[in-house]
């Protein structure tokens, strides 16, 4: 990652972490400030487990050992990072709802940018940008992100099309070959559909990204290349969908690189798309 934050990470990992892996993440969650002035040895005390467990911990998280996270969480305590939970209350006016759902966007775009690492995201714009065709896959919400870019792609003048039928996708992926390239967008990647897609077009050799949570995931693991989002679950708005504004900014990142790296095909593309809307307007 291109910086290291352990608070995002923790609570967006949260959900798949064992019962004693819970158990440190709140201690942490809850006490920041402590782990920065505490061994390794006085946290694993503190919580009667062992204190591989604690290391376990941090390298779960992607740190290489407790010390790193410990520098991590010292930094984002000096710069102090705010908490995506904004509680809504039943007494919130229609107004104070607006904001704290702003506010939880804007958080999610800059945790999500915070995490974004410069070279998987630099090999996703070249590995778009040699492809023969470009296809995008989602289902439920993550299905309107992959139309949402299909939308968007099709203004670079490349061959580009969107599928959130699991049936299509998988018809689909199995006439591509390694000349193409298919963008899965996945908040879980657990998706059971979608990775059956994923094992046809690794079948058939076909290059593919991720757009999809920070967790570790099937997909994760599975695809070339893994852009990552972060966010997190309120009280009346879930994390996936909380995550899709991270997801349509990652897609419009891809966009306009490829419309800069491409600027006279760009240029005529979108120019012959005006002028075929243009009959639709008065």
């Amino acid at each position: 990652m291109s910086q290291e934050q352990c608070l995002p990470r923790i609570r967006s990992f949260y959900p798949q972490f064992s019962v004693k892996e819970k158990v440190i993440a709140d201690y942490i969650l809850k006490s920041p400030e402590q782990i920065v002035h505490s061994t390794i040895s006085q946290v694993a005390e503190d919580l009667k487990v062992a204190d591989a467990t604690v290391f376990r911990f941090c390298k779960r998280l992607g740190f290489k050992g407790y010390q790193a996270m410990k520098i991590s969480l010292a930094a984002e305590l000096v710069t102090p990072i705010q908490d995506i939970h904004e509680t809504i209350d039943e007494g919130d006016s229609e107004k104070k709802v607006a904001q704290k759902v702003f506010r939880s966007n804007i958080r999610t775009l800059e945790e999500s940018m915070k995490i974004l690492d410069e070279q998987s995201f630099t090999n996703a714009v070249e590995l778009l940008l040699n492809a023969r065709r470009i296809e995008f896959y989602g289902t439920g919400g993550s299905g309107f992100v992959a139309m949402d870019a299909h939308h968007k792609f099709l203004r670079t003048g490349m061959s580009t099309t969107a599928y959130n039928d699991s049936h299509m996708q998988i018809i689909s992926a199995s006439q591509l070959t390694e000349r193409d390239a298919i963008v899965f967008i996945s908040h879980s990647g657990t998706n059971k559909d979608l990775l059956a897609v994923l094992d046809v077009a690794k079948k058939h050799h076909v290059p593919t990204i991720a757009i999809t949570n920070l967790a570790k995931s099937p997909l994760s693991k599975s695809v070339d290349i893994s852009l990552y989002t972060l966010s997190a679950e309120t009280d009346y708005r879930s994390e996936a969908l909380a995550s899709r504004i991270g997801q349509l900014s990652i897609v419009d990142a891809l966009y306009v690189n490829l419309m800069m790296r491409q600027k006279e095909v760009a240029k005529e593309s979108l120019q012959k798309m005006r002028e075929a809307i243009s009959v639709k307007k008065m």
